[in-house]
This record gives C-alpha cells, sequence and structure tokens, in this order.
C-alpha cells in the first residue's frame, strides 16, 4: 500500500527544503511546541485540512467539532486513548462519566461511525460515555451501524445548571456539534465544576474563521523566525469582507477590492518564487463548515458576473443561515494525486489534546488542483496513513514517508495553536 500520493508538480525542490528545515530544526520545533502548550492548553481534539502545493504547505480550515474519525488507521487506537488521558487530566482529573453532545438531525451513516468511534476511544480511556443530542423533540433513539456496532442517543436535559442524561451527570461534557443552528439555551450559564468542551462560544454561531486565521498568522510568523523559513511558505493570506448582501447584490465592491489585493499579493510572491501558475482566491463563509458557500475566483471581475443561482448558493450556509460575512483566502493549488485515475487528493491531520493521532487523504475525482474537495462526490482514503505524524526519519530522503507526515504534522499543531489562542482570548486562565 502506497501511503503517500504522488506530487504531480515539478516544484518539489521548495517543500523538500521546508521538510529538510522540520527535521534539521527538529529538536527546536519540539521544545517549541511544548513551551506554548504549556502556556495555552490545546482543544480537546481538532482536525486540520491541509494543502500541499510543492512550493507551499498550509492549512485552509481548522474544525473544533471533528468527524471523520472512523476514517483513521485503526492502529492508531491506542495513541488516540493515551491523548485523550492527557485530555481528560487537564480538564477534570477526577472525571468518570462524559457526555458526548453530536450533530443534530443527523441520520449521515458516516458521521455516526465517526461518533461511535469517539465514544469507543474515551471509553478505552477509562470514562463511562453516553450520548445526549439536543434535538428537543425527539426522545431516546437507537440505531445499528454498518460496522456492527449499536449507538443510542438519549435526549440531553438541564438539571439545575447542569447538563445530564438520565441517572448520569458527567464531569464533562464534549460538544461534536458545531452549533451552525445557533448556540441552544440549554448551553448557558452551566455550573462551572461542570466542564463544557470546546466552548460553545467556538462553534460556528459565534467563531469566524478570520479570527482563526489573524490568530494563525501570528503563530506561523513566530514559528518562521524560529526555523528560518519565509512565513508564506506556510500562511495562506486573507483578507475579509463583511456585511455582504450576495442576493441584495450589495457589499460586492468590497469583495472585489479584496479579492483583487490577496490576488496582487500572491502575484508578488509567486514573481518571488518563480512559480509559473495562476494565482486563484477561494472566497467563502466566515462561518460554517461542510464545504458549503465556497467559490473559487480568478479575477475580481467575476464576483460581478456571478448568475442568481451561483448568489443563492453563497447567501445561505448550513442551517439556512444569512452569509454576511466572506473570507477571501488566497488559494492554494493541491498537486497531490491519488491512484491510477490521478484523483485530486489533500491531508487531513487530527489531534487530540496536543497530539497528532492520525490522519487520511480527501479524494475528489471530479475536482481541480484549485478547487474546494470537501464537496459531493468525495471520498477518503482511511488507511492512508500507515505511520504517524511525530515520528520523523532523519537518515531518509527529506519527501520519505514519515518525513512528510512529520511536515504535515508540525503546520497542523501550528493551526491547533491558533485555535487554542483563540480559546484562550474568550476563556483566559
Amino acid at each position: 500500500m502506497s501511503a503517500v500520493p504522488n506530487l504531480t508538480t515539478a516544484l518539489t525542490g521548495p517543500l523538500q527544503e521546508i521538510e529538510s528545515h522540520f527535521l534539521s530544526n527538529q529538536t527546536e520545533i519540539e521544545h517549541w511546541f511544548r513551551s506554548q502548550w504549556m502556556a495555552t492548553q490545546a482543544p480537546f481534539y481538532g482536525s486540520v485540512d491541509l494543502r500541499n502545493a510543492g512550493f507551499k504547505l498550509a492549512p485552509v480550515d481548522t474544525n473544533l467539532f471533528p468527524a471523520g474519525f472512523n476514517n483513521l488507521n485503526p492502529a492508531f487506537l491506542p495513541l488516540c486513548v493515551q491523548a485523550v488521558q492527557a485530555a481528560i487530566e487537564h480538564l477534570c482529573p477526577n472525571a468518570r462519566r462524559l457526555i458526548i453532545v453530536p450533530e443534530s438531525h443527523t441520520r449521515n451513516l458516516f458521521y455516526l461511525e465517526s461518533l461511535a468511534t469517539i465514544r469507543d476511544i474515551i471509553e478505552k480511556a477509562g470514562l463511562q460515555v453516553r450520548i445526549a443530542h439536543i434535538d428537543h423533540e425527539e426522545g431516546d433513539r437507537t440505531l445499528d451501524l454498518p460496522s456492527g456496532r449499536q449507538l443510542t442517543q438519549e435526549a440531553l436535559q438541564r438539571k439545575d445548571s447542569r447538563l445530564v442524561v438520565k441517572d448520569f451527570d458527567p464531569c464533562i461534557v464534549l460538544l461534536n456539534n458545531d452549533l451552525s443552528d445557533g448556540r441552544p439555551a440549554v448551553l448557558d450559564d452551566i455550573d462551572p465544576d461542570q466542564t463544557v468542551t470546546p466552548l460553545p462560544a467556538m462553534g460556528w454561531s459565534d467563531r469566524m474563521k478570520s479570527d482563526h486565521f489573524a490568530h494563525y498568522k501570528r503563530v506561523s510568523a513566530e514559528f518562521s523566525e524560529l526555523v528560518g523559513i519565509d512565513p508564506w511558505i506556510i500562511d495562506p493570506h486573507f483578507r475579509k469582507c463583511g456585511k455582504i448582501d450576495f442576493k441584495a447584490r450589495e457589499g460586492e465592491d468590497c469583495l472585489a477590492d479584496n479579492v483583487n489585493e490577496v490576488l496582487e499579493y500572491i502575484r508578488s510572491k509567486y514573481v518571488e518564487y518563480g512559480i509559473d501558475e495562476e494565482p486563484f482566491v477561494i472566497a467563502k463563509a466566515d462561518s460554517g463548515t461542510y464545504g458549503m458557500n465556497i467559490m473559487t475566483i480568478r479575477d475580481a471581475k467575476e464576483i460581478h458576473e456571478l448568475n442568481r443561482k451561483q448568489r443563492n448558493k453563497m447567501a445561505r450556509g448550513k442551517g439556512g443561515s444569512m452569509v454576511t460575512d466572506v473570507l477571501v483566502q488566497e488559494g492554494v493549488f493541491t498537486f497531490e494525486t491519488w491512484g491510477s485515475k490521478n484523483a485530486i487528493a489533500e491531508p487531513v491531520i487530527y489531534m487530540i489534546d496536543h497530539s497528532v493521532v492520525g490522519g487520511f487523504y480527501r479524494v475528489h475525482t471530479k475536482r481541480g488542483v484549485n478547487e474546494n474537495l470537501n464537496a459531493p462526490g468525495m471520498h477518503f482514503e482511511p488507511l492512508a496513513f500507515a505511520d504517524t505524524c511525530n515520528l520523523p526519519d532523519q537518515s531518509a530522503a527529506p519527501d520519505a514517508e514519515p518525513n512528510r507526515f512529520y511536515a504535515y504534522g508540525v503546520v497542523a499543531r501550528l493551526a491547533l495553536l491558533a485555535a487554542a489562542r483563540e480559546i484562550h482570548t474568550l476563556q483566559p486562565e
């Protein structure tokens, strides 16, 4: 089994240079990360979508309510269990019970398999686990999953200022619901002795991607100074355009101006590095997930040429929420391909606490190197990462499998650190 897709670009030199930098500075990098985690507690878990352009390796999305744990290599289960135990020690050392609050109104079997996997990992870490939904009109429900496992969801209840299910009062409530539909009142004013993690304020009802990437910009600048690289190599440039109304065609000039600014910046960096590619940007809703409200733009004039169908697609997000804020982000090519059909691929890295616990490739046979792959028709190569992302081999080539994975793990942890700082601004120690 080949664990790393092929890099089809000839521009592999700079990426090998990044990997070489990371390898030669591994001791300093790991010491730096340890000091950062001591200063700022890592989120309970997270996943990061990376794009590998050969000349640039950068995160394009950081999810603090990750699904997809069922796609990880089962060989990494002990690593996941150890990482959960470390996370529990930070949150509630004496914890015996934990409730998982999942996505609402979903019968998506892939998601439910991920939910069952998270439950199994936490149980193996030594906790009693129940799953409690916030769909108030529905009671308890049990489903048989394709894996042979059974998943029971109970109705989440409020007892005074604590979240409970029948005869089960947990120390920790783990959100696996991104709150795109809004933050329900049941999560407000919780007993401070009961830990809700991640903070409800980190759900998409409150959180902005532009805030995250502002934190990431500072993190990547600090890190790049440590290892002696241009921060642009690992940092996607971005601008924010607020208060746009796609349906009413209001705010289009603001969006076009920001697209122009980002494109001009990319062009200047491409000239600096001798990159012969056409720059593009990704315009996407500043909050939300599931690959919705995303478009690829190569020229600002395309903003004024959107047809009604395109504007309607951009106007509403998950749960029917209106899109008024747009992130204009540097487009990062993905020149990795998978299989004989050369399907486009991108790595997704998973972390629990501050540990990288594995990853896989998101693959799409009908999308291009400059398009969003988180779209209908995608699939995952679940056993893609045969090795973890924290065991580089200094005796091997920079782009050898463990070293490629190490580079992925480093950049993903930078994004996780940015998320940790986001959380810290809302809940300082």
